[in-house]
């Protein structure tokens, strides 16, 4: 384990900056909700336009496209509603009228009345739905847990590096077809490895069996691919980017370099596909990562009791991002914490939290630049 006991923990300082500070009465809430739901509409009528392009094969099969126009309708009106009260409130007037302006042009394009039907079988796509379902239910579950028990209460949600953390969101999602589909085709490199009488038992098992099997297989790919990424000096400049974030929130965890998202999408497929599980197994395991993943950057203020010292939580993935010397390369599980006490890796000093965040040395602070990072970084060693 990663400890100093002659190191001085500090509390970290956040300080409130009332210009990007929400309040009821201003217009600032209802704008911002008004252009967010008029973009999302915009978004969904093109989906609905346009399915095999901009929407998920794979996501498709989950979800019914009649009642998420339903859902579209309402957005729809709540959007304008939000920016006509903007527009009489009259200090965001701007975002009021760009919200209103958005939702007219879905209702031009067609509105919630597109006709629906069979879609063409088109792998690669835009995931404009997985775009559009992942955000609406990050900010109803995760910014409403994050105002509800904040960890620092005067972290604003406008911080200095949302919009770039929003970027990196919607790219990331976007993508979606094309991360499954890499990811298929790294995990079928092992047809060599796949074992039927293995898979055969693993689905004779108990499905509660199956799924912390599942879980832990995945957790120790993903932490030997994690630590290598850490202690690797070639691969390091690519995660450095998931690490120049200085405030953790629930939109942090979405900055990361895309040969990074690709590569361990791909790594945690050979898992799944080897050990050939039922697929509720399977679907269990993708909500708790994708859940998890989000929740462990969050700013919340949760003890989780005895449950810390088994699973991975925002205290202990916090320690992770933190950049006081106790913590560098520690705490690389994404799951459980087992691996990180089997492998000397473990950092929880207690009830502690980090005082600073981010990395020893800056990184751009750009999309491109940090896009360009780790190629900048191998033609200066060269």
């Amino acid at each position: 384990m990663n400890s100093d006991s002659q190191y001085q923990y500090q509390d970290r300082v956040v300080k409130l900056d009332p210009r990007k500070q929400f309040r009821l009465g201003e217009g600032k809430i209802s704008g911002y909700s008004s252009v967010g739901l008029g973009v999302l509409s915009l978004l969904a009528v093109l989906a609905y336009l346009f399915p095999a392009y901009l929407t998920t094969y794979e996501l498709r099969q989950v979800y019914d496209a009649d009642t998420l126009q339903h859902l579209l309708k309402y957005g729809m009106y709540f959007s304008l509603f939000f920016g006509v009260l903007t527009l009489v409130l009259g200090r965001y007037r701007r975002l009021g009228s760009a919200g209103i302006v958005l939702t007219l042009i879905a209702f031009a394009l067609g509105g919630y009345t597109i006709p629906t039907g069979p879609v063409e079988a088109r792998r690669l796509s835009l995931g404009v739905d997985w775009l559009i379902l992942a955000f609406l239910g990050s900010v109803f579950i995760f910014m409403t847990l994050e105002k509800l028990y904040p960890k620092y209460r005067d972290q604003v949600i406008l911080r200095s590096e949302w919009s770039l953390d929003l970027l990196y969101f919607c790219l990331n999602h976007l993508a979606i077809s094309a991360i499954l589909i890499y990811g298929n085709y790294h995990a079928s490199h092992f047809d060599w490895a796949v074992s039927d009488s293995l898979q055969a038992m693993i689905r004779a098992t108990p499905l509660w069996l199956q799924v912390i099997a599942v879980i832990l297989c995945a957790d120790f790919v993903l932490y030997w691919e994690h630590r290598l990424y850490h202690e690797v000096n070639l691969l390091w400049p690519v995660h450095a980017v998931h690490h120049s974030v200085e405030s953790l929130d629930w939109l942090a965890g979405s900055r990361g370099h895309f040969l990074q998202v690709f590569s361990e999408r791909a790594m945690v497929m050979v898992p799944l596909y080897l050990l050939g599980m039922d697929q509720a197994a399977l679907n269990i395991y993708v909500a708790f990562a994708a859940l998890q993943a989000v929740l462990i950057h969050c700013n919340v203020n949760f003890s989780f009791g005895f449950l810390k010292y088994v699973f991975v939580t925002p205290q202990f993935h916090h320690w992770h991002h933190s950049s006081e010397q106790p913590a560098i390369d520690t705490n690389y599980s994404a799951h459980t914490v087992v691996f990180d006490w089997l492998f000397n890796t473990y950092h929880l000093p207690g009830d502690r939290w980090p005082a600073t965040y981010g990395t020893t040395k800056p990184l751009p602070d750009s999309f491109i630049g940090q896009t360009l990072y780790p190629l900048r970084v191998l033609l200066k060693k060269e």
